[in-house]
């Protein structure tokens, strides 16, 4: 057991009833005897459904806190006094981004701000031997990099070009964060991942989109020609990265996490349709429901990660290969239909399309 999830440890992650933040949680509870502080502001695609099913939730302590407001950040880290900060925190749809952009710059922005002012003032105030396990862990995306052409693929050392206010976001709080290591002394580790995928994912994301529109006999939408290409990763290897990150990486380092998953959107929707053709099979496939639809603005081209110096310097490698992921991911949509029904009522989602600027 490394020092910072020895029995006891405080850990606060912020985001931590998102869908990558769930899946952090669920971990970090079962399988170290930290305890876990949640902050999450319980918007509209939070949910703890995953969380409270654990036989073993006494460690998780719910924050209810917006990261927007600087005093209730202030309390919520005096409260969980933690030793490992993880901050996955964040508004993530660049659709709901193109829409609506100020939102993304309150969360994405001032929250981050707000809570690296907040951390500071705790961490200035720990103990010398607290300060020294102490981490401050900044989970990120490789949307910074802007988009790819048809070779390379992004790393540590790639220039930031961000397309969309999503991402714009994302890139002005990177560079915070650095900037509270360089100016502060604040230690902190930076983690860029690729596209998430696998179950809980809140059902406005490509793929849940799919499966449920297809079981639904809804046209499922492709963006422009679906020759957009990205790198997917499943959530419970992204998270086996992040506890490599905190625990071994180096600090003030940036570490890419990529699945080594490169598929077209076109090639994700129609692997779906043949999986859902073979569990819940009709009498036409389910690809006559794929339907080409306006494009996305600023639709980034292509993302793929080189994930070496992960690989190279902290052992992580992914365990599931898109097939398995995606398979087993479809199975999960299958079997939980009652939840994506429940949290679409709760959200006020009902698979509508956004982000197109009509």
């Amino acid at each position: 057991m490394n020092p910072w999830f020895s029995p006891g440890t405080r850990v606060l992650v912020t985001g931590g009833a998102g869908f990558i933040g769930g899946c952090l949680v669920r971990c970090l509870l079962q399988e170290t005897e930290a305890y876990v502080f949640n902050l999450d502001k319980l918007g509209y695609a939070s949910d703890c459904t995953s969380i409270n099913a654990l036989s073993i939730n006494d460690r998780h302590i719910l924050l209810p806190v917006n990261l927007t407001n600087l005093e209730a950040t202030k309390a919520a880290v005096k409260e969980s006094n933690p030793d490992v900060v993880m901050h996955l925190a964040a508004e993530s749809h660049v659709d709901r981004s193109i829409d609506g952009p100020e939102a993304f710059i309150d969360s994405n922005v001032k929250g981050t701000f707000n809570l690296l002012e907040s951390v500071r003032e705790h961490w200035e105030a720990l103990s010398q031997e607290r300060q020294e396990h102490f981490r401050f862990h900044h989970i990120s995306t490789d949307e910074v990099f802007g988009s790819l052409g048809s070779q390379g693929s992004f790393s540590e050392t790639t220039a930031y070009d961000p397309c969309s206010p999503y991402s714009a976001s994302k890139a002005a709080s990177d560079h915070l964060v650095r900037a509270w290591h360089r100016t502060y002394g604040l230690p902190i580790v930076i983690t860029n991942c690729s596209n998430n995928y696998g179950p809980w994912q809140f059902p406005e994301k490509l793929i849940p989109v799919v499966i449920l529109k297809a079981l639904a006999g809804e046209p499922i939408p492709l963006y422009g020609d679906g020759e957009n290409i990205r790198d997917w990763l499943f959530v419970e290897d992204h998270v086996e990265g992040l506890l490599l990150a905190v625990t071994a990486g180096k600090i003030g380092e940036t570490y890419c996490i990529g699945g080594y998953g490169e598929r077209t959107n076109k090639k994700v929707v129609e692997t779906i349709c043949t999986i859902l053709d073979e569990l819940r099979p009709q009498e036409v496939s389910y690809s006559s429901l794929i339907t080409k639809v306006k494009d996305r603005p600023g639709h980034d081209r292509r993302y793929a990660i080189n994930s070496q110096k992960i690989s190279n310097e902290l052992g992580w490698k992914p365990r599931h290969n898109f097939e398995i992921g995606i398979r087993n991911t479809v199975i999960w949509y299958i079997n939980n239909l009652d939840w994506c029904e429940k949290i679409g009522i709760k959200s006020g989602y009902q698979g509508n399309r956004i982000g197109t600027l009509d």
